[in-house]
C-alpha cells in the first residue's frame, strides 16, 4: 500500500480515519446519516487509492452490541488493501467510541485501542465553532515481534461551513472539520499535524484530505438521489459533416504523434536524507525498517554509520520526519 504518513500508519491512535467516516448522529443537521447498510466511496484525486465506508451489525462486542463501521482502503495498481474497524453506539448527547482495529498489509501489523470508558467519538449536535478531544492509547504489533506503544491527542473543531464540488455533484453547507494530532511514543517521539473533513446534510462524509494534502473525494453513495437522464430529441442531434467523397484526411503532425519524453529529472527525483524505505518522505514506514532490524549491522538501516542499528538510528529518523 502507498502509505507514506505516520499518522495513516497509526490512525486508531490518531482517529484520522475515523474523522474520515463520522456518519452516525442523530442530530437536527444530520450530517451523519446511521441506517445500517449505508455505503459511501472515495477516489483519491490522483487515481492511486479507494477508501470504501460501510455500516454494518449490529455486532457482539464483549456481550454488547455494537455498529461496526468498516473502512477499506484500496491501492488500485497492485489490489493490496488495509482493514479498519471502528465499534460505536449511539448515546443520548453523542456518538460513544469503545474499540478499534486495524488490520495493515504493509508494514503488515495489527493495531488495536480500547476504551473500557467509552470516549466521546462526535456529539449529536454540530455547529460552527464547536470543539472536542479524543484521548487514546495503542498497541502495535508487527508480524516480526516488536511492539510499539503511543499516545496521542486529537483536537476537532468545526472551522466552517461551506459547498464542495465532487465528482458526484456539489455539495452545499458542508461542516468543514480540522483535525489536529499529537502522537507520543518511546521518549522520543513527540509529532503534530493536521487535516480537514467536510460532511453534507442527508449524506454524511463527502471528501477528506490526508495528511500529505491528497484529497479524496466521494464518488458513490446510496444516499445519494441518481438523476433521471433527459430525454433526447431529433433537433439535439447534431453530427459531424462527412468529408467529401475521396478526400484523404491529414495525417497527424509529428508533434502530436511523438509525445513530449520526460527528462532526466522526472525519471530520476533527488533521494531524501533518511528517507531508507525510497518512498519518498520520512515516516513512520522507515521507523519501522530501522526498528526491525534493532541489533543488527544492516547498513541500509545503520542511518548514523557506526556499525550497529541502534537508538541513536531511530532518534536520527524521527528527527527528521517529514512536514
Amino acid at each position: 500500500m502507498k502509505k507514506n504518513t505516520f499518522l495513516r500508519w497509526l490512525k486508531p491512535v490518531l482517529v484520522m480515519s475515523l474523522a474520515c467516516s463520522f456518519v452516525f448522529t442523530a442530530a437536527a443537521q444530520n450530517y451523519y446519516p446511521a441506517d445500517i447498510g449505508n455505503t459511501w466511496v472515495f477516489d483519491s484525486v490522483d487515481g492511486e487509492e479507494q477508501s470504501t465506508y460501510t455500516l454494518e451489525g449490529p455486532e457482539i462486542i464483549d456481550g454488547e452490541e455494537r455498529i461496526l463501521l468498516k473502512i477499506r482502503t484500496e491501492e488500485l495498481s497492485t489490489g493490496d488493501s488495509d482493514t479498519d474497524r471502528y465499534f460505536l453506539t449511539v448515546g443520548d448527547d453523542a456518538i460513544e467510541l469503545h474499540k478499534t482495529i486495524f488490520e495493515l498489509v504493509e508494514p503488515r501489523a495489527m493495531v488495536t485501542a480500547d476504551f473500557p470508558t467509552p470516549v466521546t467519538f462526535f456529539p449529536l449536535q454540530l455547529e460552527l465553532g464547536d470543539k472536542w478531544q479524543i484521548a487514546a492509547d495503542a498497541d502495535v504489533e508487527l508480524e516480526i515481534g516488536l511492539a510499539i506503544s503511543g499516545k496521542s491527542a486529537t483536537d476537532f473543531e468545526v472551522v466552517e461551513f461551506e459547498d464542495v464540488i465532487t465528482p458526484v455533484g456539489t455539495f452545499k453547507n458542508c461542516a468543514k472539520v480540522l483535525l489536529g494530532v499529537n502522537f507520543t511514543a518511546g521518549g522520543f517521539l513527540n509529532l503534530d499535524s493536521s487535516t480537514h473533513q467536510w460532511f453534507a446534510p442527508d449524506i454524511g462524509p463527502v471528501q477528506f484530505e490526508n495528511n500529505d494534502g491528497l484529497i479524496f473525494g466521494l464518488v458513490s453513495s446510496n444516499l445519494l438521489t441518481v438523476p433521471t437522464e433527459p430525454e433526447t430529441t431529433e433537433e439535439d442531434v447534431t453530427s459531424e459533416p462527412s468529408p467529401e467523397e475521396g478526400a484523404t484526411p491529414e495525417p497527424a503532425s509529428e508533434e502530436e504523434t511523438m509525445p513530449e519524453q520526460p527528462s532526466q529529472e522526472d525519471v530520476m527525483p533527488e533521494p531524501v536524507p533518511y528517507d531508507v524505505t525510497g518512498d519518498g518522505v520520512v515516516n513512520i514506514l522507515d521507523l519501522t525498517f530501522v526498528a526491525s532490524r534493532f541489533g543488527g549491522n544492516d547498513a541500509n538501516a545503520d542511518v548514523t554509520g557506526d556499525g550497529i542499528v541502534n537508538i541513536l538510528d531511530l532518534v536520527l529518523i524521527a528527527q527528521n520526519f517529514s512536514n
